[in-house]
């Protein structure tokens, strides 16, 4: 059975549909990447599947939960619980050194956040950042953001890991080494791992690849 399971699903913004009856299936454990050119659904369909926003219909199930029947509150706990999202753009908090910033999930759920701690660690260390640990974000390159951003998301070892363009601020090095580092815990956590990108050297270290254009998925 497969573990994200989306079926005719549309969305549309004022006038404008960003998809247009999106049929696919994610198997568990699997990994994944979502190519197209700018504006061809592939982002919305991302967020739509990580219950950050609402399809106008459809259906889209994850785990046995059905998205468009849940309301607010357990929208937020199936993101807490099941998916880690890492984006182009950070979104670390300000107000907070990068070690807070990364154990903040783990506070926000009630997790171990000392097994989110020591994991964190590791992480920092592979990618090595772990000089920036006590630093705020305003003190970080853009690189260095990225990689504590990457560290979050992964802190609770997620079983659904959705990236979009989760190395357009890496240099080609860090790239190279933020790629093979998400295929590689995706693979140790058993998690599902769909990365969205516009970048053939990331694409190409996945087998499973799909085509998206004009809101709908055209080629597998």
């Amino acid at each position: 059975m497969s573990f994200v399971t989306v079926t005719n699903v549309k969305k549309t913004f004022a006038k404008a549909e960003a998809l247009s009856g999106v049929d696919v299936n994610f198997e568990a454990a699997e990994q994944y990447v979502i190519k197209g050119a700018s504006g061809s659904g592939k982002s919305t369909l991302l967020y739509l599947i990580g219950g950050l926003d609402r399809a106008s219909s459809g259906e889209i199930s994850v785990g046995g939960k059905n998205l468009f029947h849940l309301g607010d509150d357990a929208l937020a706990l199936y993101r807490n619980n099941f998916v880690g999202f890492i984006f182009q753009f950070h979104f670390l908090l300000p107000s907070m050194n990068c070690l807070d910033n990364i154990l903040l999930p783990a506070k926000i759920g009630g997790k171990d956040v000392n097994a989110a701690k020591k994991l964190g660690l590791e992480l920092a260390e592979t990618l090595k950042v772990s000089h920036c640990l006590e630093k705020f974000p305003y003190e970080l390159s853009g690189g260095e953001q990225q990689r504590i951003n990457i560290i979050r998301a992964l802190s609770l070892r997620p079983k659904l890991l959705l990236c979009d363009e989760p190395t357009g601020n890496l240099d080609s090095e860090n790239s190279k080494i933020v790629t093979n580092l998400l295929k590689s815990l995706a693979k140790e956590f058993k998690a599902t791992l769909i990365v969205v990108t516009h970048d053939e050297s990331v694409a190409k270290h996945f087998e499973q690849q799909l085509v998206m254009s004009d809101g709908c998925i055209v080629s597998k």
